[in-house]
């Protein structure tokens, strides 16, 4: 599903290139909690972003909007990592430690920081600022590239799945759908984001939430060991598939949002 990171990532593009206020990106992040607040994982972090360290009074969002304003971010990227492919966070070290932990963060690749995500009450997340162990931007692909990627992975999932014996139908499953889609978090996106990116964006969405579904082991699934490995084996290139899908999605947002501005200069 849609994550904070991407929420954090297309708003405050917008408003670091004019396209939204800062109260519009606060009002956004409210989709994934009630409060957030912001501190420095190191001491290069701290410095550059005038933020206190992980054990001291944390910093509002604000303030890290205005750091990211002063230190000349441009670009960001959005990064959704898992067990076995940390593909663009900058090697090993404690940012990417927290990343696959939180399944998603944000690269600032220009300026050598990470963000990271993480509810640690109710209704609050914290957002921590990380040095990255090396400055590697994360692999581009372009939107139209990860679009077909989908499609064919939609397409060939449902082969190997249809081949295993494990795609039979399950009682109730559009009600299924259904909810897990209404419980996602209502996210809203800026004006002049890309109708393009928000179609993939929807379409990766809706197959994440079919991916959780099939790979629960209720009735109507695989129930054998053998057969939930083999139909986890299956349904791995189209979980590759949508995240790549989603990541291509929003920083094609973040780059029409900067670009916009580069017009205009």
């Amino acid at each position: 599903m849609c994550r904070p990171s991407a929420t954090f990532a297309v708003w405050s593009s917008a408003w670091l290139n004019g396209a939204a206020a800062s109260d519009d990106v606060l009002d956004a992040l409210l989709a994934w909690g009630e409060a957030h607040d912001v501190v420095a994982a190191d001491a290069a972090a701290a410095e550059a972003f005038a933020l206190p360290l992980a054990f001291n009074r944390a910093a509002t969002p604000v303030q890290l909007l205005m750091a990211l304003r002063s230190q000349g971010a441009k670009s960001m990227r959005l990064v959704l990592p898992v067990p076995g492919d940390v593909r663009g966070l900058g090697g090993g070290g404690p940012f990417t430690e927290a990343a696959l932990r939180a399944g998603d963060a944000v690269v600032l690749p220009e300026l050598g920081f990470g963000l990271v995500p993480q509810p640690i009450a109710e209704g609050l997340v914290r957002w921590t600022v990380y040095s990255l162990a090396s400055n590697s931007a994360p692999e581009y692909v372009g939107l139209g590239e990860a679009e077909h990627g989908l499609t064919d992975a939609i397409r060939n999932s449902a082969g190997a799945l249809q081949a295993l014996d494990v795609a039979s139908d399950r009682p109730g499953v559009r009600a299924e759908l259904s909810a897990h889609l209404r419980a996602r978090p209502d996210v809203d996106w800026p004006a002049g984001t890309p109708g393009r990116a928000l179609r993939v964006l929807q379409r990766a969405e809706e197959i994440a939430a079919i991916l959780v579904i099939a790979s629960s082991d209720d009735p109507g699934g695989a129930l054998s060991a053998s057969a939930s490995s083999l139909r986890a084996q299956a349904l791995r290139p189209l979980s590759d598939a949508v995240r790549t899908a989603q990541c291509a999605a929003v920083n094609e947002a973040v780059r029409v949002f900067a670009e916009q501005t580069a017009r205009e200069g």
